[in-house]
């Protein structure tokens, strides 16, 4: 063999072993907490489930519960806890009744759907969870949220430019099947918390994952 092509294989060998291997699901407990969000539960409703490209009066729908005042019926009654708990786990995304879903915070610059490199670290466990078993039959929405700061029209085009940048990343990075993902953006017509136009609102400029069926 010529010494080129030996040093070239060596060299290709050194790196190859250099390279981490990949993390799987099972190890990573923020991956194995999202293939729990996102698997269908008994008697959910995510299996073969159309949804709608922009559910109608899902804004007001989901909007996060005022705290109860103290004296309140709802802060005195014996169901109260459970009442809390079920508050709890809506507000966290905006999906509709039935559907595994999960609200993600991905970091990008500016006005830029380029991922960073804080954004790719975010999407690690998301990206291990999809490529898992536990998940392999499902298929997935990419969903593009905004806070209300800016022109509408505008945040809506970024949201969805920035759903395909992470659908893109999931398919390349992590060998997510294109036919089990789909990207849409929906600006600021969603919001997890409801607000007047032009509030800076953290919670609401985030990424949503839904399970859309089999």
């Amino acid at each position: 063999m010529p010494r080129h092509l030996l040093l070239a294989g060596l060299a290709g060998l050194t790196l190859a072993l250099a390279q981490p291997a990949p993390v799987a699901a099972q190890a990573d407990p923020a991956a194995r907490a999202l293939i729990e969000r996102l698997r269908p539960q008994p008697g959910g409703a995510t299996r073969g489930i159309r949804l709608p490209a922009e559910p109608a009066g899902s804004t007001a729908a989901v909007a996060p519960a005022a705290a109860a005042p103290s004296g309140s019926a709802s802060a005195g009654s014996s169901q109260a806890p459970a009442v809390r708990q079920a508050a709890a786990t809506r507000r966290d995304t905006t999906a509709p009744d039935g559907v595994a879903a999960v609200s993600l915070t991905v970091n990008f610059q500016l006005g830029s759907a380029t991922l960073t490199p804080d954004a790719e670290r975010a999407l690690a466990p998301l990206g291990r969870a999809l490529a898992s078993n536990d998940l392999a039959s499902y298929r997935f929405r990419i969903e593009g949220h905004t806070d209300t700061v800016g022109d509408t029209m505008l945040n809506r085009t970024l949201s969805e430019r920035r759903a395909i940048a992470v659908r893109n990343y999931l398919e390349a990075r992590y060998g997510v099947s294109p036919n089990r993902l789909e990207a849409v953006g929906f600006g600021d017509k969603q919001l997890l918390v409801d607000t007047a136009p032009q509030v800076n609102e953290p919670r609401n400029r985030r990424v949503q994952v839904l399970n859309i069926g089999s």
